[in-house]
């Protein structure tokens, strides 16, 4: 089946031949649904909302955490494209009319002096067309404008990623989202130290651009919070593609050769697991708001760690009392209830294990990575919810799962899935070393049989792409994850340009 050829593409890419068969038969027998228990709630205790006595506790040890010597990374995924941000004006650019038409056409326009981008656009139009915006708004050349904004002659941002667009418009001048990024790096990554590690993750051909704006601004953010950067970068790894197939599940090839496809952000375990750090804070690229209305951000940051840390220090303590052989039966009783209870994970036939077997099972459910998560009241957007969802080992843990995971045509799963009253903003905070410094592998507890299989084509011939699990779905589905309610002001993301029109984000 695969040529000479092909074997050196695979070797290139650091992909074996093994993986190319396992990719193949995913898509010849498709992925499983999850088996779901339900979906979590702060009624059935499935999401925190801890009182102000508890904030305060968590507040406090996070506080006390980062005077220790451990190493705190903040991780932002930001290698995607803006191209979709701006789907809806390359439309207008293609229409068969040439005045704004549409409510969010008109949108665009009646307030396009509100854009932290203005005056950088208005430069554009007067280089290419030797005529100012307002100029051309009155000459009713929209397109001019627009193209001005998209195309690689202006500001090229219809390809350029999310980070490195103009957001937020400050006295002082204008920030990206990489900007603001490192600004909350310095309000709650920052240790004992007074250093705040910061990684993005970035395509291969904009990683220089980041380089460069890191470079011009870097400086400035760290005399303004007094503390000193180290930003990072990296890529996806082609190790991670995976092959496309054709209608029949057979490798689709593309003027002969085979054809890959990144493997979606589930790749990106990869990344996060080549990390030298203790705790990560995750968060996308597009989730972020100006520094008048960071309070919140900050504040559910730090509460997130603090619940980390403190059930982190708890697990330690039962491990290292287990690896002792010391514990009497009560104690034994005490580290099931906190796995039970507080890191949400439960078996049905627990009261059945013989002793010896019981710590065997206690101090694997512990000894593993952990996450706590914010979660947002369910207000509609798209994305991911949490979920109690059957693991393979037959336990019920706490899960991320999306829509396309959960079978809808079973009435019940269905109705589990809209009874949700949450969902997942990616605001997670990781602790990825064991309780005797060891860095954990992480790929060890990824589960493959959460995929996903998309449709796509290519030269006019449908084809089938592979995407790894989710990196905070199935990727981490073997972790201890605890899910922690956050206030709404916490999840700003930008998914159209016209988001950067609502008040969070003027």
């Amino acid at each position: 089946m695969l040529t000479c050829e092909d074997k050196e593409l695979l070797k290139q890419k650091g992909i074996t031949e093994e993986q190319i068969a396992e990719q193949l038969a995913c898509f010849e027998k498709g992925f499983p649904f999850l088996q779901l228990a339900g979906a979590a709630s702060v009624d059935n205790n499935g999401i925190m909302v801890p009182d102000s006595e508890a904030q305060k506790k968590y507040l406090e040890a996070w506080d006390a955490y980062m005077q220790g010597p451990s190493k705190i990374v903040k991780f932002v995924p930001a290698s995607g494209a803006a191209s979709r941000m701006f789907k809806n004006m390359f439309e207008f650019l293609g229409a068969d009319y040439d005045v704004p038409t549409t409510d969010f056409e008109k949108k665009f326009f009646d307030h396009i002096h509100s854009f932290a981008f203005f005056n950088d656009l208005n430069a554009a139009c007067m280089d290419n067309t030797g005529k100012t915006i307002n100029a051309l708004l009155e000459e009713r050349q929209y397109k001019a404008i627009v193209s001005n904004l998209l195309e690689a002659a202006g500001l090229n941002y219809g390809a350029l990623p999310k980070g490195l667009l103009k957001f937020h418009r400050y006295a002082d001048g204008v920030r990206t989202p990489l900007e603001e990024h490192l600004v909350e790096g310095a309000l709650y990554a920052a240790g004992k130290s007074g250093e705040a590690n910061v990684h993005f993750t970035v395509s291969t051909e904009h990683r220089q651009l980041f380089q460069q704006l890191v470079d011009a601004k870097v400086a400035e953010y760290e005399a303004k919070y007094g503390i000193r950067y180290h930003v990072s970068f990296s890529e996806q790894k082609p190790s991670t593609d995976t092959v496309a197939a054709d209608m029949e599940n057979k490798p689709f090839r593309d003027k002969g050769k085979l054809l890959f496809r990144p493997g979606g952000h589930g790749a990106l375990i990869e990344n996060l697991n080549d990390l030298d750090a203790d705790v990560v804070f995750i968060k996308n690229i597009d989730n972020v708001v100006p520094d008048r209305l960071k309070g919140d951000t900050v504040t559910y940051k730090k509460l997130l760690a603090g619940v980390l840390v403190t059930l982190q220090a708890k697990a330690f303590d039962y491990l290292r009392l287990l690896d002792g052989g010391h514990y009497s039966h009560d104690q034994l009783e005490e580290i099931i209830r906190f796995v039970q209870r507080d890191l949400r994970c439960r078996r049905a036939d627990l009261k059945q294990l013989e002793d010896a077997d019981l710590v065997i099972y206690l101090r694997k459910k512990l000894n593993r990575p952990m996450r706590v998560c914010g979660m947002v009241k369910n207000v509609g957007e798209p994305g991911g919810g949490p979920f109690l969802a059957y693991n393979p080992d037959g336990t019920v843990s706490l899960q991320i799962l999306e829509s396309s995971q959960i079978d809808m045509k079973d009435p019940e799963k269905k109705a589990m899935f809209e009874q949700g009253t949450h969902f997942n903003p990616v605001d997670l905070v990781c602790a990825v070393r064991d309780y005797k410094g060891n860095k954990f592998n992480l790929l060890n507890y990824v589960d493959k049989a959460t995929g996903f299989i998309s449709y796509k084509s290519k030269g006019g011939k449908e084809l089938k792409a592979l995407e790894l699990p989710g990196l905070w779905n199935g990727s981490m589905s073997d972790w201890n994850t605890v899910f922690v309610e956050v206030p709404l002001s916490t999840f700003n993301p930008v998914k159209t340009v016209n988001d950067l029109l609502r008040e969070q984000h003027q």
